[in-house]
């Protein structure tokens, strides 16, 4: 009886009532991944949350997979669509526009380039990558082998090619660039590991470090401009010492639990397949590349760690927290929230030859992604790591500017204008990984100051504020709402916002405006959730 009333309860506050559920391997990865979640929850007594609603759900996933917002009447249609599987058909329909390259590229960039740095070639690239749904492992191998005349691929070079470059008397920071790639496509920060064995995670040793800097310690950059990238020859093993310890040990290049690769001897003069060019400035071709021999042996499928960290990072991407947190954090005492659920993702990528496309479709299938992100009032939000509950994630700079420009109505052609405003206001410095909600004060000072940004509010032909000041107060109400948040009012926000209109019809273009940039402002604004 006991339990009836708790479930009874539970599901008047609005969540769903917990149940376990048998995983079959018959099942579409989708229900699958469903399965582990909500196990795992009953196993632990944490409440899910109920469905998101249409309004929740289409702002959402609009932002993933379009990086922009839906329009008023595209978001009007949705709602009153009666169909049962229009979820399904807007997903697909995501996908399937034109605009999905382009944030898949926005989010790569900002994953892998870490702002190092822009290169339309390298934005072509990937955009170009996007657009023929490139297989994961492909496109890493194509950006780790740096080939600067490979002419399908104009752009893949942009990766390693910037991290290659100094200034001045500065030495090129190989210990960055062997640290990059362990985290960004390994998901294990090895930065810690370069001068002795990593003193907190067991599992990282010098060796890892070291193996991994043999693969890319003897490239180098002939021209940062056009992106040639050049390697010296491999003729020994790599030596290095543990400060601690100070023995001498050696290695060749080796990934992490991986064999070690054979380094190829050659006579004296005969290591060039071809031989450099003092006349022409050609800096030549070593028979034995070994950033060929990285591109061949870290993104594979029985390279478990690049799999893993391939599905954690897109599950990231949708989920707003990964299975495994930080990113770059994966050992043996951070498998991961859901252990069994992450081998299960990295196996089905793998054997649907890493597809992009079909991954995120699965994910944006499973009632995981489409869960609310509201906690009715007096109970606490499960913890994120149970993913019972919508997270709310951090917007890019370019899917922040866009959906600013989708919801004020602004020409697009402004955006060259201000995106460096935006980049300046909200991007991270250097290096430091956008993955979490960070409000600063100099992106609040911006919104309030910038007069490009307040010039976005102000009543002009065929934007928001002009449109909507033509409407009776409460289709004005319900419009802003609805081209901003996606969603139509509270009673309370109706409340307010009635009132300032009936205080200021005078100034009624003015006033929509203030209440526009506020919206706009508004951490709901600046987060999906």
């Amino acid at each position: 009886m006991l339990l009836k009333k708790i479930s009874a309860l539970i599901l008047a506050l609005g969540f769903t009532a917990i149940c376990a559920y048998p995983l079959r391997a018959a099942d579409p990865l989708h229900v699958r991944i469903d399965t582990f979640i909500e196990n795992k929850a009953k196993a632990e007594s944490i409440p899910i949350a109920g469905t998101a609603s249409d309004a929740e759900f289409l702002r959402r996933v609009y932002l993933d997979f379009a990086g922009t917002l839906p329009t008023v009447a595209e978001a009007k249609a949705f709602f009153i669509d009666p169909a049962t599987d229009k979820r399904l058909k807007q997903i697909d329909k995501l996908l399937g526009a034109t605009t999905y390259a382009a944030r898949m590229a926005d989010q790569f960039d900002v994953m892998f380039m870490e702002r190092l740095g822009e290169n339309a070639d390298w934005s072509n690239y990937l955009i170009g990558s996007f657009n023929k749904n490139k297989p994961y492992n492909q496109m890493i191998q194509e950006i780790l082998r740096a080939d600067s005349k490979d002419t399908a691929n104009v752009g893949s070079a942009f990766w390693i090619s910037k991290r290659l470059e100094h200034y001045g008397q500065q030495p090129v920071d190989y210990p960055a660039l062997t640290r990059d790639v362990g985290r960004l496509f390994l998901g294990k920060n090895l930065q810690c590991a370069e001068c002795h064995d990593h003193l907190f995670i067991d599992d990282y040793k010098q060796q890892d470090f070291q193996g991994l800097s043999a693969f890319l310690k003897n490239a180098y950059l002939v021209d940062a401009e056009k992106m040639i990238v050049a390697e010296k020859p491999t003729t020994e093993k790599t030596s290095f010492t543990s400060v601690f310890t100070r023995v001498e040990k050696a290695t060749g290049p080796a990934l992490p639990g991986l064999m070690m690769v054979e380094i190829p001897m050659f006579p004296k003069g005969m290591e060039f397949l071809v031989p450099p060019d003092k006349k022409t400035k050609e800096p030549g071709v070593p028979k034995f590349r070994t950033l060929v021999a990285l591109s061949e042996q870290l993104p594979v499928a029985s390279n478990k760690d690049f799999a893993r960290n391939a599905v954690n990072r897109l599950w990231f991407g949708l989920m707003g927290v990964g299975l495994v947190h930080p990113l770059d954090l994966y050992h043996s005492r951070n498998v991961g929230s859901h252990p069994q659920l992450l081998e299960l993702l990295a196996t089905e990528f793998a054997a649907h030859n890493f597809d992009i496309k079909w991954f995120l479709r699965e994910l944006a299938l499973t009632k995981t992604y489409q869960r609310s992100s509201l906690t009715p009032v007096g109970i606490e939000p499960p913890e994120t790591r149970y993913f019972t509950l919508a997270a709310e994630k951090r917007l890019s700079t370019d899917q922040l500017l866009t959906a600013v420009l989708a919801a004020t109505g602004a020409d697009s052609k402004i955006a060259p204008t201000l995106r460096p405003k935006f980049l300046k206001a909200f991007a991270n410095q250097p290096r430091e990984p956008e993955d979490e909600i960070a409000p600063s004060l100099r992106s609040a000072l911006f919104l309030l100051h910038d007069t490009a940004v307040l010039d976005l509010v102000k009543p002009k032909p065929g934007n928001l504020i002009e449109r909507v000041a033509k409407l009776d107060d409460q289709a004005a109400i319900d419009e802003l709402f609805l081209a901003i948040l996606c969603r139509e009012p509270t009673a309370e926000e109706r409340k307010v916002t009635s009132a300032l209109l009936s205080k200021h019809k005078a100034q009624k273009s003015e006033t929509i405006g203030r209440l526009a940039w506020s919206l706009l402002a508004s951490m709901e604004f600046g987060v999906n959730h």
